[in-house]
């Protein structure tokens, strides 16, 4: 496939939400059809309408998160998987990004605050689910382990057993999995993830239970740590999505949920995420192909 090839199956791609969206067509006659005083009103009322009035899509960005934000300080340019989403976004909607510095707890009390327009890479919670709306899942985000090297694992039964000695940060999902799927191993409890990486490093533990990016990324800078699989039977996943602020018209959190369902089922929403992994040094050939996404 030529550059020329990538570049119309890209315009094509946006053409065809374009046109669900009614951008350029229908829509935007009856547009112009409604008075300036109601349009306001429903531009004010619901994120789509503001976001295309005004040209301008607002993102909370996370400094140092890698695979989904990264920063370039000598020149301020971002880059990562949740960047590559929102330019894709963008350009569809024909609208420039603002970027707001924030975090992982604050993007949520941003959207409250309608500071944002969208949060990416956000875990839905049912708590978090009380305040704000998600769109649909981006992907699930599975766990696993980094293994010594000659150690051997395939499913959670492989690893659960006394003679496997386990490192996970305290307190953290990665104990609760640890403990709940492989309760019979022995399992060292530490105060960071630093101290859990030393253990690893040092040969003091056989492995080390964390989600896949937590994994993919520490081996990329340290790869005598071992390998990483993914874990089966079951297999085990925490949601990763995008929030959008609570409103009655629904049509902003669900046209996202049409974006993000199209780009998985073409491939793109694989092709940003290894993209964005590659920042942090994780080689394409390191993303295991079990990867849902």
């Amino acid at each position: 496939m030529t550059q020329s090839d990538d570049v119309k199956i890209s315009e094509d791609r946006r053409d065809a939400l374009r046109y669900a969206l009614g951008i350029g067509s229908g829509a935007a006659l009856a547009a112009t059809l409604t008075t300036p005083a109601s349009a306001q009103a429903q531009a004010a009322d619901n994120t789509l309408d503001r976001v295309r009035a005004n040209k301008v899509l607002r993102i909370a960005v996370l400094p140092g998160e890698l695979p989904y934000f990264n920063k370039d300080l000598a020149t301020g340019t971002w880059s990562g998987f949740s960047i590559e989403m929102a330019n894709d976004l963008a350009k569809l909607l024909d609208v420039k990004l603002e970027y707001v510095e924030s975090t992982y707890g604050n993007s949520i009390l941003d959207l409250q605050a309608n500071k944002i327009d969208l949060g990416f890479a956000l875990n839905p919670t049912p708590q978090r689910a009380l305040v704000v709306d998600f769109t649909s899942l981006v992907f699930p985000h599975p766990f696993g382990a980094m293994l010594k090297k000659g150690l051997e694992a395939k499913t959670w039964a492989d690893i659960n057993k006394p003679e496997v000695k386990i490192a996970v940060d305290v307190g953290s999902a990665n104990e609760a999995v640890a403990r709940r799927f492989a309760p019979n191993a022995t399992i060292k409890s530490l105060k960071s993830r630093d101290e859990v990486m030393l253990e690893m490093s040092s040969g003091r533990v056989d492995c080390v239970v964390n989600a896949l990016v937590l994994g993919l990324t520490a081996i990329a800078k340290n790869p005598n740590l071992g390998t990483y699989k993914i874990l089966q039977s079951p297999s085990v996943t925490i949601a990763s999505g995008t929030a959008v602020r609570r409103e009655p018209d629904k049509r902003w959190r669900d046209f996202l949920s049409v974006w993000i369902d199209y780009n998985r089922g073409v491939g793109q929403m694989r092709e940003w995420f290894v993209k964005g992994l590659a920042l942090a040094g994780v080689k394409a050939e390191d993303v295991p192909v079990e990867l849902n996404i």
